[in-house]
């Protein structure tokens, strides 16, 4: 509690600035696929809530920033709400000539590429803001060298010694001491495979990684795999690796998609029992943790934004009714039957689809204030 207080004056600032940047962006997509595919644009929305300020645009679009910055939404001709609920009532009611830009109205590859391109958009901007980070400021790497063997951990049961050189994991090759890290993390009580050399000889070992919770350096509790090994300067030659333009953009291309297989991992941890739940955060963690990387440089803010549009987009991908991705899964049904999904069956999964993202709210938010006075 008295962090995210300390923390305040640089914390509702950015918080502020990276919701306002990632909802625009989500929504921009929708907005700019929308128009592109002949859908009229009614409102474009930055928050929730009563309007506090705004403008309408020559072609009749509501551009409004409204009181509540959580979220926001484009809502196009024909909709119903902002979470797109189709209005087939109301579709009857528009002229046949006008039914063509509203969004029930369009043909089924524009709803889809219209619904895709919101969080595309989002993967879009973390794949730019690494490229720009790894251009501007590279980045830090080391050899996966080891320097030192923790006592009583997997790597000393198995005899794993200084010196050794990891080459890979289940097959996986491994290059810097972070791609060692970045796996054995999400895989704690999993046996791996680790492949070694030792004085030009390649070696096999079988590891189990410990289950660990250790403190971050920004004060978060952080439950992962670790088998005890670490590298020094000797060993693994710490080092800043540098990218052209068309280099950094294939690296944050790769960065985005280790957000999106580490995501899936811990998920899959989690419903096994592998790993806690309580590290799901909601707005007042990434609040808390939006102050504290402000205090630590522009470098480390544009990260933080890069991996929040990486979970935003993973999330509005999910297949729930009211979230992007549940849209596209009616949309997929829609062309196997020939015919869309009924507006009964509509109506029930959205209001299932709008329970369970209510109710991962309100667990994210019980985890937030256990942390918050915990």
């Amino acid at each position: 509690m008295s962090l995210l207080l300390d923390n305040l004056q640089y914390t509702i600032p950015t918080f502020l600035f990276l919701l306002t940047l990632l909802v625009f962006v989500h929504e921009m997509g929708h907005y700019l696929v929308g128009r592109w595919s002949g859908i009229r644009v009614v409102a474009f929305s930055v928050g929730f809530g009563p309007e506090l300020f705004g403008w309408t645009d020559r072609q009749g679009t509501r551009w409004k920033f409204c009181i509540i910055p959580l979220g926001g939404y484009v809502k196009f001709f024909g909709d119903q709400d902002a979470a797109s609920s189709p209005d087939y009532e109301g579709l009857e009611r528009i002229a046949p000539g006008e039914r063509d830009r509203t969004f029930l109205g369009a043909k089924l590859w524009k709803r889809a590429a219209t619904v895709a391109a919101g969080p595309i958009a989002n993967f879009l901007l973390a794949i730019a803001i690494f490229a720009v980070l790894f251009s501007v400021y590279g980045r830090a790497v080391a050899d996966p060298v080891v320097a030192f063997v923790a006592p009583g951990s997997a790597a000393e049961e198995v005899g794993v010694q200084q010196g050794d050189r990891l080459i890979s994991i289940d097959g996986t090759p491994v290059s810097t001491f972070d791609d060692v890290r970045r796996y054995v993390s999400v895989r704690p009580e999993l046996p791996i495979q680790v492949r070694i050399e030792r004085d030009g000889t390649v070696i096999d070992l079988r590891m189990v990684p410990q289950r660990t919770e250790t403190i971050d350096p920004l004060g978060n509790k952080v439950e992962e795999g670790k088998i005890g090994i670490g590298t020094n300067q000797e060993a693994g030659n710490f080092r800043i690796e540098t990218y052209g333009p068309l280099e950094a953009v294939g690296q944050g291309a790769l960065q985005s998609w280790r957000i999106v297989t580490g995501t899936f991992d811990y998920l899959g941890n989690m419903i096994v029992g592998r790993m806690n739940a309580d590290q799901l955060g909601g707005p007042i963690r990434i609040a808390q943790m939006s102050g504290q990387m402000a205090k630590l440089g522009i470098a480390e803010v544009l990260n933080f934004a890069a991996v929040l549009s990486v979970s935003i987009g993973l999330l509005n991908l999910m297949p729930v009714p009211v979230l992007d991705g549940g849209h596209l899964v009616f949309y997929a049904v829609e062309a196997l039957r020939g015919r869309p999904v009924g507006p009964a069956a509509q109506e029930l999964a959205f209001r299932i689809g709008f329970a369970m993202v209510l109710m991962l709210t309100f667990f994210a938010a019980w985890n937030d204030i256990n942390w918050l006075f915990g």
